[in-house]
């Protein structure tokens, strides 16, 4: 069980715009985070969820509140490579039905506010409280998304990053030739300001690709789950690839693939698969 400290945040270090925010709220705000063995909020689970109540006055900021989870599944080394929750730092937590009422007791009756909540929090939690026979009265509830805001507030354009890096208004926009010159100043720019980021090529490709590394294809039709594929997509979405290439009523859906319009290097995962060539991710041992 989480125990909240007994010293309150001070609404005023948050400046003083939200001490007025606070000053107006009718009843309490929840700001969470959740740590998940996978992206698939409505089959992944919870592994670790965090809290702060903002009440109204005169109660204002909570401390925060923080559970690990047992989620009676193994995590995969995928998802402990980025939130360093491993299979046996979880071994002797609560599974998620066991503080599912404490959960409830301080959500129930708010407003939720995160960073990407809309989209998957709160997708995932709600189907945690479903596995455990819970549910959470949201249809009176405002949510507050604060990666929706930033997207909305700095919007992610070549003319903004233009704008941004190199102080100047893109003229042209959407001509081959005036986004070029503008993607070449902006990588000047960014380099100029950025002085952590490496001068080669191999350093900058492997930040470039980042956000594409839990995919085994540029397509994502498959992602990377315990170092090998599982589906992206369609009924088998979440289930292992070499599971299907052993399955023989599934190796005629994989076929089948072959000729639909699928990007060449996504078949090209497939048809190693039927090959008994099952692609390997390289990736540190997992602890669990």
């Amino acid at each position: 069980m989480a125990t909240p400290s007994e010293n309150l945040l001070s609404a005023e270090r948050f400046g003083p715009r939200f001490a007025d925010f606070i000053s107006r709220l009718e009843r309490p705000l929840i700001f969470f985070d959740t740590e998940t063995t996978g992206t698939e909020p409505l089959s992944d689970r919870i592994v670790e969820i965090s809290l702060i109540r903002v009440m109204p006055p005169p109660v204002g900021v909570e401390a925060p509140r923080t559970w690990r989870v047992n989620p009676g599944v193994r995590i995969p080394v995928e998802a402990s490579e980025i939130h360093g929750i491993t299979n046996n730092d979880v071994s002797h937590h609560p599974t998620f039905a066991e503080i599912a009422d404490e959960l409830l007791s301080l959500m129930s009756g708010a407003d939720l506010a995160g960073f990407n909540v809309g989209r998957f929090d709160v997708r995932v939690l709600q189907a945690e409280l479903g596995r455990a026979g819970k549910q959470l009265d949201l249809s009176a509830a405002r949510v507050i998304d604060a990666q929706v805001i930033f997207h909305q507030k700095e919007p992610r354009t070549l003319g903004a990053a233009l704008r941004f890096y190199c102080d100047r208004e893109l003229e042209g926009a959407h001509g081959a030739e005036a986004d070029t010159v503008a993607t070449l100043e902006v990588f000047a720019g960014q380099l100029a300001r950025y002085e952590d980021l490496a001068l080669d090529v191999g350093a900058l490709h492997a930040a470039s690709s980042a956000l594409s590394s839990g995919f085994v294809d540029q397509s994502r039709r498959f992602a990377w789950r315990d170092n090998e594929p599982v589906f992206n997509f369609g009924k088998n979405r979440g289930m292992a690839l070499r599971w299907a290439a052993s399955d023989p009523v599934e190796r005629q859906y994989l076929r089948s693939l072959l000729t639909s319009k699928m990007d060449e290097d996504a078949k090209l995962v497939i048809r190693d698969a039927l090959a008994g060539k099952i692609r390997a991710r390289r990736a540190a041992t997992d602890e669990g």
